[in-house]
């Protein structure tokens, strides 16, 4: 029998794990209750807001708000993978979820969240292909293709999904049940494993790396296009209109290329589970919150579709 690490030799099927969380009396788990009550309200009043406008709005029915949309609809979902259990869990004096449970949150999780990274790549593309290549973009970005794009990056996520599941669920877990984080992911389900993890580790920062070096290869490409489209312009107007577009576009993919870096593609990152605590933070309630923030203050039209909506249910 394989040794554990904490020295356990003995080892049991498991049917439940303990969602260790947050160190702290009462106190301090009331002050996280708030906070990601807080976090995941915004985040759903934002992001549902969002979806609502560029659904409602015939003017916003272009493939840059078909990929916000979508965008929303990933943040709103995987934020929604994890903030009930976790916000259930601070108050909880057993903060146990099955052994099916956990691989299905950590399934739907790597799923959505995959799925997001490979959308800010398509939505680089789409903006390059809008800015530098106006003429064609109306064919080459048509809605079926828009689609075709979209069930791609989800086809993505999948198969990251089901890699990453079934080679965590696939390790044999000592008697040790207490997953020391606030849901169900790779980094912590690994220290309680048994047997050698070095394949799923790899696996792990290999998968991670060609995500994060893919994407930022797309986006930096397609930006790097348009900023020398954009010198070129004349329009003092029409620069500023393309740099408040793309600048919030690449606020959103540095936040979460950059998260998503720290906690899973940077060695030692399996290891440390309470900077990785603080960190999941970010990547499933504060990054969620503020894209639709983030696209909604600094995009003119997407205000202007707001005070229209907000001025038709007056009318009403």
């Amino acid at each position: 029998m394989t040794t554990h690490r904490n020295g356990n030799l003995s080892m049991v099927p498991l049917r439940e794990f303990v969602l260790v969380g947050f160190r702290g009396g009462v106190e301090t788990q009331a002050l996280l209750f708030a906070l990601f009550l807080a976090l995941y309200m915004v985040t759903i009043v934002g992001n549902v807001t969002m979806i609502m406008v560029i659904t409602l709005d015939a003017r916003l029915h272009s493939p840059m708000y078909f990929f916000l949309k979508n965008l929303s609809f990933l943040d709103l979902c995987y934020s929604s993978a994890i903030t009930p259990n976790a916000l259930a869990n601070f108050f909880s004096s057993s903060k146990v979820i099955s052994f099916a449970g956990c691989a299905t949150q950590l399934s739907f999780f790597s799923l959505l969240v995959t799925t997001e990274g490979f959308l800010l790549g398509v939505m680089a593309y789409d903006r390059f292909m809008a800015i530098c290549s106006p003429l064609s973009y109306g064919m080459t970005m048509c809605p079926t293709r828009c689609t075709r794009l979209v069930m791609g990056t989800y086809c993505g996520g999948c198969l990251n999904s089901i890699v990453q599941t079934s080679l965590t669920f696939q390790l044999p877990f000592c008697s040790s049940n207490r997953i020391n984080h606030f849901f169900c992911d790779v980094p912590p389900l690994l220290q309680l494993a048994c047997a050698d993890t070095a394949l799923n580790e790899l696996v792990m920062f290999g998968i991670c790396g060609l995500i994060i070096v893919g994407t930022t290869l797309v986006v930096l490409i397609s930006y790097g296009y348009i900023t020398v489209t954009i010198l070129k312009m004349r329009s003092g107007s029409g620069r500023q209109k393309i740099f408040s577009t793309c600048g919030s576009h690449m606020t959103a993919v540095s936040l979460f290329i950059g998260t998503v870096f720290v906690m899973y593609a940077q060695p030692g990152a399996v290891e440390s589970m309470e900077q990785g605590k603080v960190v999941s933070i970010f990547y499933t309630q504060v990054i969620p919150m503020l894209n639709p923030l983030i696209y909604s203050l600094r995009n003119k039209d997407v205000k202007d579709a707001l005070r229209r909506l907000g001025q038709r249910r007056a009318a009403l």
